[in-house]
């Protein structure tokens, strides 16, 4: 029997995701395994399947197929008709971007992002400026055409790429909300942990034995390592696909806790790509809802779940098995004062979890600010300090500790800042939704019993793929839409009422 338009459609979409499933794996190869001298090899394979990616979503075949397989939508089941709606806006995407546009794009990010490290090593603004104005003006571009085929604002339209479902106005009003509460939050909080400061913890501890510890924390969350892997990496991240996903993290002998908050960071996006739905996994339907929902499991299992009492209370004994560790320092309270410490920093990386919203607050008002061209690129530099010292009561010491220590302009990600923002606050609304569903959460996590925390993710997130929109699966989940407020009462709670 002929395939139906539907199924042509579903076999030209698994094609798309082998191609994008190896691509992801050869950047994988990159951070992890490949040799440096490498790159050029490596960067020429990559733009070959991006390449091939376009190609094949913007092809009159794809265009028909779409338009019959649209014409019998009635004979569709549900989940087939929300992967028609995926296939559709992937499409649209791809074809409202001409080629010649994403190959601009491509080699003016590569230059840029070599010119940014450069910039960034000399703490020099001025090398990488000329490059970034380029990828500001293709990117204004890029924009420009996408909300055509959209009916999106232009900078809507970037997000839309990175976090759908979620548009800047919705974004402003969460940030004006938070913005109101947060600089009160962060003075009381430092005010208030600045009487009982933590003990330091002393002495170096090996990667080997992080390592070890690291891997028997991710069995305990369910990571199968018959189909995934831990590896080190200069910068953690997840890559793969539901069937092979490869982590990492970075471990530092001075800083014991810097790899096992990454690798808890890095499971809980992991554990959603492995949670996806299997019968799906190959479709459009079957993938990841964004960058927001990926933050926010990430988000949940390291600030909120990693950084809590009742975890500590199960990593307690760990550390003495792996580290051979004792005395007050590594007691739960000591641990739980270090790890929920809030500082004022220049550096978003470095940031804890009350000011680290200020920072992307900063990059959202600020890029919004770039691709309208009410900020020059040159005039950056000064405009980032005078926002921070507004925001944060400080100005960074050199263009390194300001507006060069991303990369993610450099590579052209305009619109992904808010991801990790709304990531937070959604973890926060799943998180207490949680806690009212499990009453007996805090206990199960304290004996080291996840099963709880992760069948309900599965449930309410992982395995709804993208068969809903954003705000519609949030709905699902918690009740309610996205809202500041949870993250609000989970904040205050935290580092008020239970500060010290």
């Amino acid at each position: 029997m002929a395939q139906s338009p539907y199924q042509q459609l579903e076999q030209e979409f698994r094609r798309l995701h082998a191609f994008r499933g190896a691509a992801s794996l050869l950047r994988w190869d990159a951070a992890v395994m490949m040799p440096r001298g490498s790159a050029s090899v490596r960067g020429e394979q990559l733009a070959a399947l991006e390449s091939e990616c376009h190609a094949l979503l913007t092809t009159p075949r794809v265009s028909r197929l779409l338009e019959r397989a649209d014409a019998n939508e009635a004979q569709l089941e549900d989940w087939q008709r929300a992967n028609l709606r995926e296939m559709r806006r992937e499409r649209d995407r791809a074809i409202a971007t001409p080629l010649s546009l994403v190959m601009r794009i491509a080699r003016a990010t590569a230059v840029a992002e070599v010119r940014w490290l450069e910039a960034k090593q000399e703490s020099n603004f001025a090398l990488f400026a000329p490059h970034l104005e380029e990828v500001v003006a293709l990117t204004r571009d890029k924009a420009q055409v996408l909300s055509q085929a959209l009916g999106l604002e232009p900078y809507d339209a970037l997000i839309d790429g990175f976090s759908p479902g979620f548009l800047s106005a919705e974004i402003d009003q969460l940030f004006r909300v938070v913005s109101q509460r947060l600089p009160g939050l962060i003075r009381d909080s430092i005010e208030l942990q600045a009487e009982r400061p933590p003990l330091p913890i002393p002495g170096k501890v090996g990667t080997s034995k992080q390592r070890s510890l690291a891997v028997e924390v991710m069995r305990a969350l369910g990571f199968p390592f018959d189909r995934g892997r831990l590896d080190e990496s200069d910068h953690p991240f997840t890559e793969g696909v539901s069937g092979d996903v490869r982590v990492t993290t970075r471990f530092v002998p001075q800083e014991p806790f810097t790899g096992l908050m990454g690798v808890l960071h890095e499971t809980g996006q992991a554990l959603y790509d492995l949670g996806l739905p299997e019968a799906w996994r190959d479709q459009p339907v079957g993938r990841d809802r964004g960058m927001a929902l990926e933050e926010s499991q990430s988000l949940l299992l390291e600030m909120i779940v990693g950084r809590s009492r009742p975890f500590l209370t199960y990593l307690r004994p760990l550390l003495e098995k792996h580290f051979g560790v004792s005395g007050p320092e590594w007691e739960v309270d000591n641990l739980y004062r270090t790890l929920a410490r809030v500082r004022r920093s220049a550096i978003r990386a470095d940031a804890d979890e009350l000011t680290y919203p200020v920072h992307i607050m900063l990059r959202f008002e600020l890029e919004k600010r770039i691709l309208d061209g009410t900020l020059p690129v040159r005039d950056l530099p000064e405009a980032w300090s005078e926002d921070l010292e507004g925001r944060l009561g400080l100005r960074p010491a050199s263009d390194a500790e300001g507006c060069l220590q991303d990369v993610h302009w450099a590579v052209g990600s305009f619109g992904y800042f808010p991801s990790y923002a709304l990531g937070a606050f959604i973890a926060a609304q799943f998180h207490e939704t949680l806690r009212n569903d499990l009453p007996e959460l805090d206990e199960e996590i304290a004996a080291g019993r996840f099963g709880g925390l992760i069948g309900w993710l599965r449930e309410n997130v992982h395995s709804v793929g993208a068969s809903l929109g954003s705000q519609e699966l949030i709905k699902n989940a918690t009740g309610r839409t996205l809202s500041a407020a949870p993250w609000l009462r989970y904040a205050e709670g935290k580092y008020l009422d239970e500060a010290g």
